[in-house]
């Protein structure tokens, strides 16, 4: 089996939500299924279908959830030394060559990225330009548009 990475904090989110859907969510779909078929027949009864479909979706992200915790490689990011060097995990600040905006990205799993949040995949095309760079490094990205340069100023394990 691929295993994954994963930083601590992702694999705790994950944790947190297959309890909530094991603990809460399952359990209350449950009763709205037996409320359901206490009303009678089941062919015309539109809330007994929606809690059905309601419970296939639970069932099958709690499979998802555990098939990808089990091939999850858990690394904690704060138990690496720290370094200049990027590296899965480590927070990095960016600075655009052209026009000398910046922003900082975490890099992190697949299931943890969030552009919004500021985490991106370890697995997209900026993330994989970073990678093994340090502090002062300039790295090309290329993007639908055009290649853009950027300088990285910052790199910091959190």
């Amino acid at each position: 089996m691929k295993r994954s990475p994963m930083t601590a904090r992702g694999a705790e989110l994950l944790r947190s939500e297959l309890k909530r859907l094991k603990s809460e969510d399952r359990p209350r779909v449950i009763k709205a299924i037996a409320e359901a078929r206490a009303h009678g027949d089941l062919s015309e009864n539109a809330e007994y279908h929606a809690a059905r479909e309601q419970q296939g979706f639970i069932e099958g992200r709690i499979q998802e959830i555990d098939s990808r915790l089990g091939a999850a490689e858990i690394i904690d990011i704060t138990q690496l030394p720290p370094s200049e060097r990027v590296v899965f995990g480590a927070t990095v600040s960016i600075e655009e060559q052209d026009d000398g905006s910046a922003v900082t990205y975490q890099i992190v799993g697949e299931d943890e990225a969030d552009i919004r949040a500021g985490r991106i995949s370890f697995s997209s095309p900026i993330a994989r330009a970073l990678i093994a760079k340090s502090v002062g490094d300039v790295v090309e990205v290329s993007t639908p548009g055009k290649t853009r340069s950027y300088e990285i100023t910052a790199v910091r394990y959190l």
